[in-house]
């Protein structure tokens, strides 16, 4: 979504841009505005539903020797980001990089912890050979220049507050989950993967249950964890995968988004979710810190502290009457954090860069 968002935002701006990604299991003709050239994909360990892609250094040299970009932008370190690292720099080609996962924090949640350090070390070492590096929050850029990452530049996300809206709620949605005007909805959105830390979302829904008998639980997204967790929680409502205005309407169509990943680089469904009128629940990082102000459009709890959390969702139920005014702020404190802003700033950094 940030990458679509970052592109056309660019063709806005008059700038030509080519894709290259990895074509996907089942996917259609390319129906987007912007030139791609799809490279063979192979699924991604752990998550076979995704693909990351396979190139070679060869084969960019000379696409790109006959399509020579003035700037790369290299936004996945995997194989495809590699092979895409070394042709430009043996064309003498500017690049830029962008980090948007914490690859090296997923080894606990895949057993293999032992990966941890190898991968960041990696990261490092990938990012440090271009000429920026375009993280999402000043807490993330801090700490990666603490370990060793160099000429680090700020990318926030902006958000759709035009389709992400309170004026989304279904109420024909909501009578599909069995919840009338007054029922108390919560709800998980994103990915449903292990390192999302859905399992203690649905542990604490069952601790809301206790109080709240009438309130229903809404999970929408898909991943390799959804089977598992829909044999396990038979009284959890499991969308499936929504997108455009389905997933709107979703959003909007619940009252509280429980989000207690550890492992965001952002966290654009907070953001999502905000501008929907959601009372979020997360953790204070990235988008949970710059946008909730705790108890009052929304909680946030200290970093990995799950008693801190339930803490804050159980005092958050006691406080029910707050719950309209809340949401009001939470979709107030969204609507001015625009796409168009960041694009802008992200042009002027990367001219700047040029210039150097």
């Amino acid at each position: 979504m940030t990458l679509h968002r970052l592109i056309l935002g660019l063709q806005k701006n008059h700038f030509e841009t080519t894709v290259i990604r990895p074509k996907q299991k089942n996917e259609q003709a390319n129906h987007f505005s912007y030139k791609e050239h799809l490279v063979r994909g192979i699924p991604i360990p752990y998550y076979p539903e995704l693909r990351f892609g396979l190139t070679t250094t060869s084969y960019l040299k000379k696409l790109w020797r006959t399509e020579r970009p003035t700037i790369v932008h290299i936004a996945t370190e995997g194989p495809l980001g590699f092979c895409a690292l070394q042709a430009a720099r043996s064309l003498g080609v500017p690049i830029v990089s962008s980090y948007h996962t914490n690859f090296h924090q997923y080894g606990k949640y895949y057993k293999l912890p032992f990966l941890m350090q190898a991968a960041f070390a990696y990261l490092r070492y990938f990012h440090n050979r271009t000429l920026a590096t375009y993280a999402p929050s000043d807490d993330l850029i801090d700490n990666l220049k603490a370990v060793g990452f160099k000429n680090l530049r700020k990318m926030e996300r902006g958000v759709d507050a035009q389709l992400f809206n309170p004026s989304k709620r279904s109420t024909e949605l909501r009578s599909c989950w069995g919840a009338d005007n007054e029922t108390p909805v919560f709800a998980y959105i994103g990915r449903i993967a292990s390192e999302k830390n859905i399992p203690f979302a649905l542990k604490c829904f069952k601790k809301i249950r206790k109080k709240l008998p009438e309130a229903i639980m809404v999970v929408v997204g898909d991943g390799p964890l959804r089977k598992e967790l829909e044999k396990k929680y038979p009284e959890v409502i499991f969308c499936g995968l929504q997108n455009g205005e389905a997933l709107a309407q979703h959003y909007a169509s619940s009252d509280i988004f429980i989000f207690p990943s550890v492992t965001e680089t952002f966290g654009n469904v907070i953001t999502e979710g905000m501008a929907s009128g959601l009372i979020v629940s997360a953790y204070n990082y990235a988008a949970g810190k710059l946008f909730i102000e705790d108890g009052i459009n929304g909680t946030v709890a200290a970093f990995d502290d799950e008693e801190h959390y339930l803490k804050n969702l159980m005092q958050l139920i006691d406080k029910r009457e707050t719950w309209p005014i809340m949401k009001k702020k939470s979709r107030a404190s969204i609507e001015n954090v625009s796409w168009e802003t960041i694009i802008e700033n992200y042009i002027v950094s990367l001219r700047k860069d040029l210039s150097c």
